[in-house]
């Protein structure tokens, strides 16, 4: 069976960003993973850490109970994520015991640090899958086979500097949409917070504005995820798109932004 992980920063950044693809890849017939590579202990200003770091983790196993996926749990704090070598060699250990030939994550830029050196973590993790003498910890045996990143949109389909993100390809997740939503919900700590912190009013009315944009943006779904490839080199031996391949007509992609691509040689 082929497999594919989404890994996140915090818990919730998965069901806003990742969840209907990953749901549909599991109708498709693949084992889905699900990884938060932080605890969620800031994201509040009403409980202590202590307190949010089992109270967070908890809605995370609900949430990927919800999408049908295997749980990880977290590796490090809120605002620890960082690129250095001792979680590098912890996040090496899941990619390796779980094979993905998926990985959906952060972009490479976006707007807090945390989903950048994700998937920087990520990429490095993933590029060391059949790399006997880079260790895992704990260890883990290398494979040899394809694996294929795929980048989300950034939060708001914007860069740091406000300037529009575009996706490669669109995946409809309209039909997942509701279940996406049953999953957010399973994050109730996070509402006064994000509502707080960020203006959402309501959070999970937040899922379902940003699967509208993106679908808006397909110019056919109602509801969509957008999605950027990562470059092959070191991680397949040509070039694939495995996604595609799976969802087939939930897979939609962005002719002007293949364009792009061939008029800068690609």
């Amino acid at each position: 069976m082929k497999t594919a992980i989404a890994i996140g920063a915090h818990p919730d950044d998965i069901e806003f960003y990742m969840a209907g693809t990953l749901v549909l890849l599991q109708r498709a017939g693949w084992e889905i993973h699900y990884l938060n590579l932080a605890n969620g202990c800031c994201g509040s200003q009403q409980y202590n850490a202590r307190q949010l770091r089992r109270m967070r983790l908890g809605e995370a196993r609900r949430a990927a109970k919800v999408l049908g996926a295997h749980f990880h749990p977290p590796l490090c704090n809120d605002l620890e994520i960082f690129y250095e070598l001792s979680l590098l060699r912890r996040l090496a250990a899941v990619i390796r015991e779980v094979k993905p030939n998926i990985v959906l994550t952060h972009p490479p830029v976006d707007y807090m640090e945390d989903h950048t050196n994700t998937c920087r973590l990520v990429v490095t993790a993933a590029f060391a899958h059949a790399m006997p003498n880079f260790a895992s910890v704990p260890p883990r045996r290398t494979a040899d086979y394809d694996v294929t990143i795929y980048h989300c949109i950034p939060h708001s389909g914007l860069d740091p500097l406000r300037r529009p993100v575009a996706s490669e390809a669109f995946v409809n997740t309209t039909s997942v949409q509701g279940l996406k939503r049953a999953a957010l919900a399973e994050h109730k700590s996070q509402q006064a917070w994000l509502d707080a912190s960020q203006g959402m009013n309501s959070f999970i009315a937040k899922g379902d504005a940003d699967g509208r944009r993106v679908g808006k943006l397909s110019k056919k779904f109602k509801f969509a995820e957008g999605w950027r490839r990562h470059l092959h080199y070191g991680f397949s031996a040509t070039e694939v798109d495995p996604l595609r391949e799976a969802l087939g007509k939930n897979y939609l992609v962005n002719k002007a932004y293949e364009r792009g691509l061939s008029l800068a040689g690609n």
